[in-house]
């Protein structure tokens, strides 16, 4: 399916260039269609669903008709289309949720991961053991088991006949680093390796702690980029920060992570040899678990 949340945030671009070339204020047109000025806002904004009967009126009070107006139409009903992700509502949590209406019209999705293991591909013991360390830190924002299941939906909308292109990059720090039980930890470097192995549209990249990357800065951020197949759907970055995802499509803004991407990519090692590195790090937790078993 085409990704409402892109979709929306097309449709608001749409409305308001429209809006813009009558020289029509919003104040202007949320009277013209009794509606109240931040009802206009949301749309132009692409925040929530929207009203596709309401669409149909703003495009007439504007004078927009023929091929302009059934292509706006169009867009309008994809953007109010419902996903599977909407059955959970918060549940699966909403940052969760973001990136599944992403995907779920994706081309190609790139992802740099530089503290975190990449969701799509995690193991439903390694996301317990996540579980558990966020809860030890405080209150959740989602429904544990809720989100476990929406996670595997994920993994299956990737993994599908046809699916998405999906290429990460994961920093060795990841690997070496995270605190969760040795043989959780394993077991998903193991299942990285192994899909990364059987599924075609699946890479996984691994950069080396001791990568040297020259000529440029390393990223404050873990970050995602997307493609889409319809051309005019603008290809998209999404920017993890501690609280919040920064959406950027602006070219400039998008054509800045990109670049810092492929710098990444360059200085990582092969799809080969990243599953050789994935393989021999769980292989290496597991042994020092079992000597420190062995011990009296």
């Amino acid at each position: 399916m085409t990704s409402p949340f892109v979709r929306r945030r097309r449709l608001a671009t749409e409305l308001r260039t429209l809006r813009e070339r009558q020289g029509m204020t919003a104040d202007r047109l949320a009277k013209l269609i009794h509606q109240s000025r931040m009802k206009i806002s949301r749309l132009e904004n692409a925040h929530g669903r929207p009203d596709l009967a309401e669409v149909m009126k703003i495009l007439d009070l504007l004078d927009v008709s023929g091929d302009k107006w059934q292509e706006v139409v169009r867009i309008a009903r994809d953007a109010a289309e419902r996903g599977w992700w909407d059955s959970y509502g918060d549940a699966m949590g909403a940052r969760q949720r973001l990136y599944a209406d992403i995907e779920s019209g994706a081309k190609t999705i790139r992802e740099y991961h530089q503290t975190a293991m990449p969701g799509v591909l995690q193991t439903p013991e390694f996301t317990w053991a996540l579980v558990e360390l966020t809860q030890a830190e405080g209150a959740i924002d989602y429904v544990p088991e809720r989100m476990a299941e929406a996670r595997l939906q994920r993994q299956r909308t990737i993994l599908r006949p046809g699916g998405p292109e999906y290429e990460i990059i994961l920093d060795e720090i990841v690997i070496r680093r995270l605190g969760v039980a040795p043989d959780v930890l394993a077991a998903q470097l193991h299942h990285l390796a192994a899909t990364a192995h059987t599924a075609p549209n699946i890479t996984v990249l691994v950069l080396p702690v001791d990568a040297r990357l020259p000529g440029a800065l390393l990223p404050k951020s873990p970050f995602f980029l997307y493609t889409f197949p319809d051309v005019e759907d603008p290809p998209m970055a999404v920017v993890d920060t501690v609280t919040t995802d920064l959406v950027h499509t602006d070219p400039g803004e998008v054509s800045w992570y990109t670049q810092r991407y492929d710098h990444l990519r360059h200085a990582c090692l092969s799809p080969e040899d990243s599953a050789t590195l994935l393989t021999e790090a769980a292989d290496a937790l597991l042994s020092r678990r079992d000597l420190s078993h062995a011990q009296p």
